[in-house]
């Protein structure tokens, strides 16, 4: 009888090892496809930024679709961008604002575009959070192209600096919910940055950052 009550404890302790080893296993599988699945969100946001760059870059060499100069043009190879920086590509909050009026929107020329305060961008950056407006073009909606088109143009502290001293452009489309993602590894120079043939929206004061935004387009540095 002793015997019988032995190997029945030593059953037990030797179930609840094996329940606690499978335990262990299961939690370490999720973990890993955890981990895995960071792993893959990463890899694919460095994929669509490196594209980005590439189809930047093949747009300045055509002849048919480049605003450079042929000067600059013939000798052109890449443009100079920040390091991708997972970082700045945010979802953010997204607010329609159906009641806005359309506006005129001063340009780098005589000309004004009119625009739309579509919506506004809240998003937090560097421990703080910030808002942006976004506006629809009240000419290129009419394009059916250009119906879910957003423009968004912003000012940053690298402005000056780094980059282009007027501020950059982000494009955007109409998202279906309140969110939308925020990449400004995709921002890039408006066209009078390279040549002032070109009429460029002015950035409006309320999307100014008073950060700095190391991500997309750089200057370009002529010669």
């Amino acid at each position: 009888m002793l015997y019988f009550y032995a190997k029945r404890r030593e059953m037990k302790q030797l179930f609840l090892v094996l329940c606690f080893l499978s335990l262990s296993c299961k939690e370490k599988r999720y973990h890993d496809q955890e981990q895995n699945n960071t792993e893959e969100h990463v890899s694919g946001a460095l994929e669509d930024i490196m594209q980005f760059q590439k189809k930047m870059n093949e747009e300045f060499k055509d002849p048919e679709t480049s605003p450079l100069p042929d000067r600059f043009r013939k000798d052109f190879t890449t443009l100079d961008f920040f390091e991708p920086d997972t970082s700045y590509r945010i979802n953010a909050k997204f607010t329609r604002t159906p009641e806005a009026l359309p506006f005129m929107m001063p340009t780098t020329t005589e000309r004004q575009s009119e625009e739309v305060v579509f919506g506004i961008i809240t998003f937090s950056l560097k421990g703080r959070t910030h808002k942006l407006e976004v506006y629809q073009n009240q000419e290129l909606m009419q394009q059916e192209k250009y119906s879910d088109y957003l423009f968004l143009p912003f000012a940053d502290l690298t402005n000056g600096e780094e980059t282009y001293g007027g501020g950059r452009y982000l494009d955007l489309t109409i998202p279906k919910g309140d969110t939308i993602l925020l990449d400004f590894n995709k921002a890039y120079n408006p066209y009078c940055a390279y040549n002032p043939k070109y009429s460029c929206p002015l950035v409006p004061k309320q999307n100014r950052l008073d950060i700095e935004i190391a991500a997309g387009v750089k200057a370009f540095k002529k010669g």
